[in-house]
């Protein structure tokens, strides 16, 4: 009888997969603007947009995002890969099978900063660029931002994209 509970629990398992896998899936539509529009955005996993713009990420996936617009500095956003809340309704509704499969294909990972807003600063001023939120309030600085998360990105992007080595612009 125990090998049979086992048996029909692992299958459950295999067929049932993650609640946040069913319910938001592995992809995320991303969305990114920069203030003034019309900047280049290229994210280390090879896509490109030019701002407003929206398109599929993998919600596993830490990035970085090169934003570039003539009269303006280049600058970088490190996008992280935080794990999100239906991991823990996982773990007390269906047991650790489901916090298991979501947590291995990051259907339970949300993507930070998002949307992802950036105020972009002038060539030759001493301004930085800055993350705004969706009203347009400043939160921080790209720097502060990504000072905060570099050494975590830095595991997955490698530590070059996560410029601690080299000088990236910021």
């Amino acid at each position: 009888m125990k090998k049979i509970m086992i048996m029909l629990a692992a299958a459950a398992a295999v067929n049932l997969g993650g609640c946040a896998t069913v319910v938001n899936g592995t992809k995320t539509d991303y969305k990114t603007q920069t203030r003034p529009e019309g900047a280049s955005v290229r994210f280390s996993n090879g896509k490109t947009c030019t701002t407003p713009c929206e398109i599929e990420l993998r919600r596993k996936d830490d990035l970085r995002a090169d934003i570039t617009l003539a009269g303006h500095k280049p600058t970088y956003v490190l996008i992280q890969s935080k794990l999100g809340g239906s991991t823990f309704g996982n773990i007390l509704l269906g047991g650790g099978v489901g916090a298991v499969v979501d947590g291995a294909n990051g259907a339970s990972n949300r993507l930070h900063p998002a949307p992802l807003i950036v105020r972009l600063a002038p060539e030759g001023s001493d301004e930085g660029a800055v993350l705004l939120d969706r009203e347009g309030k400043v939160m921080k600085t790209v720097k502060a931002h990504n000072d905060s998360v570099r050494v975590d990105v830095a595991k997955t992007v490698g530590p070059r994209l996560a410029g601690l080595e080299g000088s990236d612009p910021e």
